[in-house]
């Protein structure tokens, strides 16, 4: 047997991986010993998606592969070794743990954070953030802080301020430039993100150079600026942009770049040419690329030129769609019309609906040579590829950026797309490699996934993907299939119409009646679908005998199924009012039953642990101190959440906490295609966040003002204003309005804000179906709602009035005994899962 060359890849980041994962599908680990050096503890993780570790993610949710990956396929992975040293020479690289010969290196460093010279940068409570070891002690450290500060105002900085914001933090950012993301959006676009990202409460100060930081008087640290202001804060993060982590190869001798970044070809290789260097490391035509898909494609490239293929790297596209703080922020190409003299520009701001617009385009108006967005990214699909694919403007090209309403602009629909168009950009996809990937056999959006990668790296593209794939196979003759599973040739839509316009109420009938012949008894995608159906038409209760069946193991037991498997129950805390004495018996509930106690960010407390066998005596004692069903566990409202308001804010004008209060009485128990959440805020302050929830109302001295389609989740999006200075009952029509419409015709398990998005006409079809009752809709949608309202309720209390449907609360059918295998051990005070 040959003996294998060996071949060290020094990083195991994003880019790091992705090379790996590149050989590993070139067959070149047959050829090839790999090992791969960590210098982090964790394997590799999506950086993209960082800042979603401080709202529930995990290091293992992150993580780029399974725990064994690298093992099956043979690679060894050497995590939490720093190589300190490389000897060309030798061609061998030192570690703490021993030295290691190699053929080939892969310098995949990355980056570091850059921490300006800034005399106390040093102290207690200046940290940057870039790795999750970074946000764990960002995390401790705001444990005992009450506000922070990030240094930086740029992509990385924005998104460090979010973190601090979510850590519930008072947040500044200081910037040296003139405005926020100066790299992206010009003077307008500066003003305009400022003033949205202030409206979310985070303090903005530009044109500040912090001279020293030095101790606080109110706070630990206060930071003194050039002009010798001060700023105090218990917490500084340091996110001014990243540096090449070149030491390795500057100590070597490889040739480094004048600003850092090792010189790399074509083929990426360096000076050397048994050493290559690929993502942010990699300095090529003396550029360095920030962005994950330029350093998967030079990832590709390194794979194949180790392997004896010809790929070449000739840079990348540094156009980025991005969502900060909430509030989207795009840019394409010149986006500042600096690179090509004549470019003329159109813009277009609206400073009501707070969105900024502007184009870039040749002087003969002909092509676009660059965009920038702030406020909205809706057109940011269509602009890219006017820009990547030369396509010609339309004759008016301000159309593009003109409100829908006043645009003429033609769609530039999938036909319109030339082959070289780049679909997903991570992945270096085509249009003609997803047209390759359907005649290859690929026969759906899935198949397309699984040959091609693409919209499996930051999900940007998956809209675009899905429309591309959907034109593409009906073009091959295949009729797109929108059945909503194998037993119901339906959307989901459709299905709600169906069983609305005749009246059917159990899931049985619809399968005899509208579901496909021969296909069994239904499945887990169609079973709570039309579960969820039935109750937003008719509200009968979910666990009467027709419709337990349908429901999954949250509903059925009415309560969250945790990782030991026990249970979390939520009692209904109304606007986050509660008396002392309610909380007493919360308390009192806890301790006999040996709960784990936690306040929500939804204002309730959660109670975990519960078995299931005590499920009905832990209702019946919070039923008996007059709560309700919180319906955690539902696709339904969940929460409505306010601020305290008029009645004790000096700042509020409204009554926020009654106004909550009414509207969680009102809604509760309405079933939805997703959970739904409300906010409600005294006065423009914003305590309540309400335009990050499905509904959104904050007060004005005049009445309400109304936002819709806002969420949190893994892809947090701003909710808009929809309507101004409602009065009670107005607030309550729309709302009415508002939710059966979305009930009727969203898809299953789809977020108000992704179907928004989806909508044709976006919000301002809805403003005209819901305000201005253009389909005639409005008197029927508040019917149905009133009904619901009226059918409503509480789904502990009925369960413990029938004895049939205790039956089912115990963990095995002929043995009434507690489940043995569930093990608890105590942390912090409290009960936890061993």
């Amino acid at each position: 047997m040959a003996t294998k060359e060996t071949l060290i890849i020094i990083g195991n980041g994003m880019v790091g991986h992705h090379l790996v994962e590149q050989l590993i599908e070139a067959g070149a680990l047959s050829r090839f010993e790999v090992t791969v050096f960590g210098e982090e503890r964790h394997r590799a993780y999506d950086r993209v998606h960082l800042s979603e570790y401080f709202t529930g993610r995990d290091a293992e949710s992150l993580a780029l592969c399974d725990a064994n990956y690298y093992a099956q396929n043979g690679v060894t992975l050497r995590s939490g070794e720093k190589v300190n040293e490389i000897d060309r020479a030798a061609k061998a690289v030192m570690t703490d743990s021993g030295r290691y010969a190699f053929d080939h290196l892969v310098l995949a460093t990355g980056s570091f954070p850059f921490v300006p010279p800034i005399e106390g940068r040093d102290r207690p409570g200046c940290l940057v953030y870039r790795t999750l070891d970074d946000l764990d002690a960002i995390r401790d450290a705001a444990q005992s802080a009450t506000n922070g500060v990030v240094v930086g105002g740029g992509l990385l900085g924005l998104e460090a301020a979010n973190a601090l914001r979510g850590l519930n933090l008072d947040t500044a950012v200081v910037e040296f430039a003139p405005r926020l993301m100066p790299m992206q959006v010009d003077r307008e676009g500066g003003e305009l993100l400022k003033e949205k990202i202030e409206s979310l409460g985070v303090q903005v100060l530009t044109e500040r150079a912090t001279q020293r930081i030095e101790e606080g008087e109110q706070s630990r640290l206060r930071m003194v600026f050039q002009d010798d202001k001060v700023l105090e804060t218990d917490l500084i993060v340091f996110s001014a942009g990243i540096r090449p982590q070149d030491a390795l190869a500057r100590d070597c001798g490889l040739e480094i770049g004048e600003r850092g970044g090792v010189v790399i070809d074509d083929h990426c290789r360096t000076s050397d040419p048994a050493i290559f260097a690929v993502g942010e490391v990699a300095l090529w035509n003396q550029s360095i690329f920030g962005l994950v898909a330029p350093g998967y494609q030079m990832a590709k490239v390194a794979a194949s030129t180790l392997t004896g293929g010809d790929a070449r790297f000739g840079g990348a596209d540094m156009s980025t769609k991005l969502k900060l703080l909430g509030v989207d922020v795009g840019a394409i190409g010149d986006a500042h019309g600096e690179r090509t003299p004549g470019a003329r520009m159109f813009r277009y701001l609206d400073p009501l609906t707070q969105l900024y617009r502007k184009l870039v385009v040749s002087s003969d108006g002909k092509k676009l040579l660059g965009a920038m967005l702030v406020g909205d990214n809706g057109v940011y699909d269509t602009l890219l590829q006017y820009y990547a694919n030369g396509i010609e403007l339309p004759r008016e090209p301000a159309s593009l950026i003109l409100p829908q309403q006043s645009s003429s602009a033609p769609a530039l629909g999938p036909g319109a797309l030339p082959a070289t168009a780049m679909i997903c950009s991570c992945h270096n996809v085509t249009k003609a490699g997803i047209c390759s990937a359907l005649d290859a056999g690929a026969q759906d959006l899935a198949g397309v996934k699984g040959a091609t990668k693409a919209s499996t790296g930051c999900g940007g593209c998956a809209t675009l993907l899905k429309s591309v794939v959907d034109f593409e196979l009906e073009a091959r003759g295949v009729e797109v299939d929108t059945s909503l599973c194998e037993h119901f040739a339906y959307t989901r839509q459709a299905l709600y119409d169906i069983v609305r316009v005749e009246g059917i109420k159990t899931f049985s009938e619809l399968m005899e009646k509208h579901g496909k012949p021969g296909h069994g008894l239904g499945c887990d995608i169609c079973k709570p679908t039309v579960s969820s159906i039935l109750a937003s038409c008719f509200n009968e209760p979910i666990m009467d005998a027709a419709h337990v069946p349908l429901q999954d193991t949250n509903d059925t037991f009415m309560a969250n199924m945790q990782k030991n498997g026990t249970y979390s129950v939520v009692p209904r805390i109304a606007g986050g009012e509660i008396t002392p004495e309610k909380l007493v018996v919360l308390g009192q509930v806890a301790q006999k039953f040996d709960l784990y106690t936690k306040i929500t960010g939804g204002q309730r407390i959660d109670l975990f642990g519960a078995r299931l066998e005590d499920l009905p005596a832990i209702w019946g004692e919070l039923i008996a101190a007059g709560f309700e069903t919180g319906h955690a566990y539902g696709k339904s409202l969940r929460t409505v959440k306010s601020c305290v308001g008029s009645t004790w804010c000096r700042y509020g004008v409204q009554d926020s906490v009654g106004m909550a209060i009414a509207l969680e009485h009102r809604y509760k128990g309405l079933r939805a295609p997703h959970k739904i959440k409300f906010g409600v805020s005294g006065c423009t302050r914003e305590c309540a966040e309400a335009q990050s929830k499905d509904i959104g109302i904050i007060a004005t001295e005049n009445g309400w003002n109304l936002y819709v389609c806002g969420n949190g989740g893994m892809r947090p999006r701003h909710a808009e204003l929809f309507a101004t200075d409602l009065d009670d009952e107005a607030l309550y029509r729309t709302i009415d309005r508002f939710l059966m419409f979305y009930v009727r015709t969203a898809d299953r398990l789809q977020r108000t804000a992704t179907w928004r998005e989806n909508l044709d006409g976006g919000l301002d079809y809805l403003k005209e179906v819901i305000l201005e009752d253009s389909l005639g809709l409005g008197d029927e949608l508040e019917r149905q709602m009133q009904t619901l309202i009226e059918r409503y309720e509480c789904e502990w209390a009925n369960a413990l009035s029938d004895p049939e449907k205790l039956k089912r609360f115990r963990s095995f059918v002929n043995d009434e005994r507690p489940d043995p295998s569930i093990i608890m051990t105590t942390e912090r005070g409290q009960l936890r899962p061993a």
